[in-house]
């Protein structure tokens, strides 16, 4: 029988299996990455945009935006790539500062900084943490056209010019990563972090908005609030890269910061969109291996996928290792309440953006029997509904031996259209 190595933290786990009754979605990507002279040919023909030297005159001030270590990006090639661009141009190394996109995500450590810019970077330029609910490094900028405030990290506003350095990806509700997302939500303050989080729940239906969804912009509330805020600041520059299993960029899209994004966005869906023409009753899903699968928090976008490819009844079998835990010492607090609608009426009654991210989980297990293969401990397992797994084959052994499934070895770089299914 053929064999499949799924990804589970830094290493994996294998899986012999009958090609008659499993079907793999979405095989692994190993695409040669861009080299430097690639990308600087990008650079050089950017979109709706002057390239970056025209847009900079020396003497002037650069921040660059990176996101944190949950996210793959080729990040540390393309600032050195573009640093060195700057330098050349006649910006000093002292007038470039980087902020890591954390939003309400724990700091970025000494390593993980080395690791994002590379250490020739880390020790040369000048980084910032940002602090969202330190009131010394916010700034309000009015509000969007729904009335929420605009608070952001006030280095946006103190440079002369912004640079947004991400990848673009699926998101469960944002429609796509990267792009403005770096700025807002990932520099703004947990006020602002939170009411634009909170236009991806409905609490008259007690569900997800209309229109917010994976792989949507359009009429996406959510998308459109970040919008609103990121274009108080209008930032100068955008580059958006599409990555191999490597974390290689293997497409990038830079220029004007709504347009550029919008094309990696589209690429991407061109990339990762998977139609399938039934769903099954097994649902095999790993993460994608680190740092998708960091915490629980980020491996349930992996487990979004999975929910698209099997029937209501089926089972799901999701390898994450987690090596940090849950993502929020508070996040097992939701599982408290007896159901998903309960754990609704109290999101509506006190939001927090992990709530909304608790409660999409628990609608998930109360649709699937859902096993997981982790490091997180039995007990916490329990009281998210889910079944700790020793195995695969212990996962598995429950299933009825004729019943059919997917494989998704890259849970949380695809999406799985099963609109005809």
């Amino acid at each position: 029988m053929p064999e499949i190595h799924l990804k589970y933290g830094h290493t994996s786990i294998p899986f012999s299996y009958d090609e008659s009754r499993y079907e793999i979605l979405g095989q692994t990507e190993n695409a040669p990455p861009l080299s430097d002279v690639q990308i600087g040919e990008k650079l050089d023909n950017p979109i709706d945009s002057k390239i970056i030297e025209e847009i900079v005159t020396p003497g002037e001030t650069v921040l660059i935006v990176v996101p944190d270590a949950t996210r793959q990006t080729a990040c540390g090639q393309i600032v050195n790539i573009l640093v060195r661009r700057l330098i050349a141009n006649g910006t000093t190394p002292f007038e470039i500062s980087i902020i890591f996109a954390t939003g309400i995500h724990r700091p970025v450590t000494e390593t993980e900084k080395q690791a994002i810019l590379t250490p020739f970077i880390a020790q040369r330029i000048k980084t910032i943490d940002h602090g969202p609910r330190d009131i010394t490094q916010i700034v309000r900028l009015g509000e969007t056209t729904s009335g929420i405030p605009v608070e952001l990290n006030r280095a946006l506003v103190e440079h002369d010019h912004v640079i947004l350095i991400g990848g673009v990806t699926f998101h469960y509700f944002a429609g796509f990563t990267g792009g403005r997302k770096l700025a807002c939500p990932g520099l703004a303050s947990s006020k602002t972090i939170s009411q634009t989080h909170k236009l991806a729940f409905d609490c008259e239906t007690k569900t997800r908005r209309d229109g917010v969804d994976t792989g949507l912009l359009d009429g996406n509330a959510v998308h459109e609030a970040f919008m609103d805020a990121v274009a108080k600041i209008n930032p100068a520059f955008c580059i958006s890269t599409i990555v191999n299993d490597a974390g290689e960029a293997v497409d990038l899209f830079c220029g004007d910061w709504i347009s550029s994004h919008r094309s990696a966005c589209d690429a991407c869906a061109a990339r990762h969109t998977i139609e399938i023409a039934e769903k099954r009753e097994v649902a095999i899903v790993s993460c994608g291996g680190f740092p998708h699968d960091i915490n629980m928090i980020q491996a349930h976008k992996a487990m979004e996928t999975a929910s698209h490819a099997c029937v209501d009844g089926g089972t799901i079998i999701l390898l994450a290792e987690c090596s940090e835990g849950m993502g929020r010492a508070d996040f097992l607090n939701w599982f408290e309440a007896e159901s998903s609608n309960k754990l609704a009426e109290k999101l509506c009654e006190s939001y927090q953006v992990n709530g909304q991210t608790a409660w999409s989980l628990l609608k998930k297990t109360e649709r699937f029997d859902i096993r997981i293969i982790t490091s997180l401990n039995a007990r916490d397992i329990d009281a998210m509904r889910m079944e700790k797994a020793s195995s695969l084959n212990d996962a598995l052994m429950q299933c009825a031996s004729a019943s059919k499934g997917y494989v998704l070895p890259l849970g949380a770089k695809n999406f799985i259209n099963a609109s005809s299914a």
